[in-house]
Formats: structure tokens, sequence, C-alpha cells
């Protein structure tokens, strides 16, 4: 670029902007890592602590949800295996008195079948 001449120059810059003054402080961010407690600077510059305290978040579960918590509760302590059925037919094979039907066991497997397509 011809006859333009490269000359520093000083320039004065201001240490406010938009206000902001480094003698004041800015605040740390709160996040889910912090105490969510932040003290309120117009309560005054000696005041270290706030006046007052947050409490924890507050939670209302309706009576659907009451019920359900109770249901998941149940099953929960249900065994999965019915220890008396497993009973009864250990006792009726070793008697040799269980009977197995065989039309019944082919419906089922045709509806099971049907169900994975």
């Amino acid at each position: 670029m011809q006859g333009l001449e490269h000359c520093p120059q000083e320039i004065s810059v201001s240490d406010k902007i938009s206000g902001i003054s480094t003698s004041e402080p800015v605040a740390k961010p709160t996040g889910s890592s912090g105490n969510g407690v932040v003290a309120d600077k117009s309560q005054g510059e000696g005041s270290a602590s706030p006046t007052t305290t947050q409490t924890g978040d507050h939670v209302t579960l309706t009576n659907s949800a009451r019920s359900l918590q109770k249901i998941e509760e149940a099953v929960a302590k249900t065994p999965v295996v019915n220890a008396a059925k497993v009973a009864a037919v250990k006792q009726s094979i070793s008697s040799g008195t269980y009977t197995i039907d065989a039309g019944r066991v082919a419906d089922k497997m045709l509806k099971y079948e049907s169900g994975l397509k």
C-alpha cells in the first residue's frame, strides 16, 4: 500500500467499560456446584453474609404419583419366582401325577410365534 505510513500512536483507554469499574469485583456465577446463596450488594459493603438463608427444593407428589410409588415398592418386594407353585410342581413330578396338556402347549407356542412377527 503506497502512501500509507505506519505511525505508532498513543490511545487513551478508560478503565471503565459500560459503567463497570475495576475497583468493584465481579461476583462468581453460581451453578450446580455452588451453594446457591448470593449476597445482595444493596445491603451495604460491610455485610459479608446474607440475612436470609435459602431453603432446599420442595416437591409435591400427586395422588397418582403416590399410588404408583406404592405399587412400585410392592412389586420390588414381590419375589420373581412363585416358590409355592414351584414346590407344588416338584411334588407332582416326583409323585408321577404331573401331566402335560400337549394341545395347550402347542396353542401357546403358536400365539408366541405370531406375536414375534
